[in-house]
């Protein structure tokens, strides 16, 4: 069920509100290229084997993917902004414990503790739902959702130049400072949602699913290292599946469940969520491409010879051209539907890898590749969320974003393995040092287009909504839509439509008439819905019903008064 009230920041407010959450999630996506710089000299760093220093990267992969579903789903119960908090508190925190440490087990935990802020993003998308006039929260959200791009790029270069001019723990305590700032901001011009959901958290849920993401992504970020054919590798990924099976039997079997099995499963919820994956793998392919491409010496016959900072920098508009497209994406949405934009999306981004099979002679052709697929990934990354809180129901957005923001993550490390895996298997070696081959950067640029293909069969089943028609009759799903006064003509009564889901929730608020009360019960199915009188000035035995009665035309809504 769900409580809403009046808290809508002002019209005023409102593009203050948005930057602050579009810096927030910025900060939050900059972790994931924030030791990429200083990736080929951390086994020197932490005194430790390389194989040991990968846990730094695999720690953040791993948190952030377990964080994700049970801070939105927390975010649902408690509410987002105070869960918005605390997972910008646990990345400062361990932003902290990083930057006064060059011990390996030291430098994992803190590592682990900024995964948390991965949930920072779908948490700031649900905010915009709730707390935006329908108007923007659409645009809003596809900026936010295209942060996971833009912090990612524009942190690589910052993080290139800070590691050839200062200590590499300097990382670490502007990852610090600028956490301190966001959570400072989010006091200051975040209010906190009014809508919430009932229930508890499901602890042994959170557990089991927990347990089956360890087990299923520690081997892809690790199978390169250990073997892909190893007993550990193979013995892992069985115990996942009988894990995630258990897992998602209890969540069945269970009122309040930590993931929402049965609404998951609803074909426009399934669909997006596995083109989602599709999607996120789309972005990691380039970003592990290009720079080594661009990195390698001429000597190698197709390297192009370029430093690190200068690598990072053509790298960067692959990040603008994503946020930048946001605006576009919003027209373009309003003129079709989310499902186009997300189709034209990733159309685009299988021209640009396909494309890009021929551009790998010159450093401007990378800097034509990253605007290309900026373009499409910012359309593809702006649709998903519009598509989920169309879907999902009101009072789950948080655990829906939080868990679509899941499926980008595992579609990002399932590419990041199979390209280290092609990367590895095509390498060669020039005076001794093994360097990956041309052949081996083309194999990983059809393995993206690849998964574009799938992505796109999967976004075909995706039902078209067309926002521009459903914005003319209002906000769509919101509780209260339908009102009309009594036979009396004095009493108000309220009828609540069912969601997409064909729930009804219970609200808390104030009715049209000013009045702060409850809507006491609400009758479900698919026949006529009776919704007990909206309580304010009146006594407690005072009620209108509302019925609904179907017909061929717009529903008809008769209210009769009773004491």
């Amino acid at each position: 069920m769900t409580h809403t009230s009046t808290g809508r920041p002002k019209a005023s407010s409102s593009g203050i509100f948005i930057t602050v959450l579009v810096f927030m999630g910025i900060v939050a996506s900059a972790l994931q290229t924030l030791l990429v710089p200083v990736l080929d000299d951390l086994p020197l760093l932490l005194n430790t084997e390389p194989d040991d220093a990968a846990w730094t990267i695999t720690a953040t992969l791993l948190s952030g993917a377990v964080a994700t579903p049970i801070m939105g789903r927390l975010g649902d119960l408690y509410g987002k902004r105070r869960l918005l908090i605390l997972s910008l508190a646990l990345m400062v925190a361990g932003a902290f414990v990083s930057a006064l440490t060059s011990v390996l087990l030291t430098m994992v935990i803190g590592r682990a503790l900024q995964g948390f802020a991965m949930s920072a993003i779908p948490l700031g998308i649900s905010l915009m739902r709730d707390m935006l006039p329908h108007e923007k929260h659409r645009p809003a959200m596809a900026i936010m959702s295209s942060t996971m791009g833009v912090g990612s790029s524009l942190g690589l270069p910052i993080a290139a130049l800070v590691v050839q001019h200062a200590d590499w723990h300097i990382l670490f305590y502007g990852c610090a400072g600028l956490g301190v700032i966001c959570i400072g901001l989010i006091l200051w011009a975040v209010p906190e949602s009014p809508v919430r959901t009932q229930g508890t958290f499901d602890l042994l849920g959170a557990i089991g699913l927990s347990a089956g993401l360890v087990l299923f992504l520690l081997p892809i970020s690790m199978g390169s290292e250990w073997g892909w054919t190893s007993g550990t590798t193979l013995g892992l990924f069985a115990a996942a599946a009988v894990v995630l099976i258990l897992w998602g039997a209890l969540e069945l079997s269970i009122e309040a469940p930590l993931v929402n099995l049965r609404s998951t499963a609803r074909p426009p919820v399934l669909f997006t969520n596995l083109a989602s994956i599709a999607v996120g793998s789309s972005f990691l392919v380039v970003s592990l491409v290009l720079p080594r491409l661009l990195q390698l010496p001429t000597a190698t016959g197709y390297g192009l010879g370029q430093s690190m900072v200068t690598a990072a920098l053509l790298m960067a508009p692959l990040g603008l051209t994503t946020v930048l497209v946001a605006p576009v994406y919003a027209r373009l949405s309003a003129r079709y539907s989310p499902k186009v934009t997300l189709i034209s999306g990733m159309v685009i981004i299988a021209v640009g890898y396909i494309g890009g099979l021929g551009l790998m002679s010159a450093a401007w052709q990378s800097l034509v590749i990253t605007i290309v697929l900026g373009v499409g990934i910012g359309l593809a990354y702006s649709s998903l969320p519009a598509l989920i809180v169309d879907a999902a129901p009101a009072a789950q957005t948080a655990s829906a974003n939080g868990l679509n923001t899941l499926m980008r993550s595992l579609g990002s490390s399932v590419a990041g393995a199979l390209v280290g895996m092609v990367l590895a298997n095509t390498a060669q070696s020039i005076n001794g040092v093994t360097v990956p081959t041309l052949h081996g950067f083309r194999m990983s640029f059809l393995i993206a287009a690849s998964a574009m293909a799938i992505g796109l069969l999967m976004a075909l089943f995706l039902p078209r909504i067309r926002v521009a028609e459903d914005s003319k009759k209002g906000p769509p799903r919101r509780p209260m839509q339908t009102r009309k006064h009594a036979a009396d003509g004095k009493s108000p009564c309220m009828m609540l439509r069912p969601n997409s889901s064909g729930e009804h929730h219970r609200t808390v608020g104030l009715d049209p008439w000013g009045h702060r009360g409850r809507v006491r019960s609400c009758a479900t199915g698919t026949g006529p819905q009776a919704i007990n009188h909206v309580q304010g000035t009146r006594p407690e035995s005072s009620r209108s019903a509302c019925i609904t009665t179907p017909t061929a035309r717009p529903a008809v809504t008769k209210c009769s008064s009773s004491t």
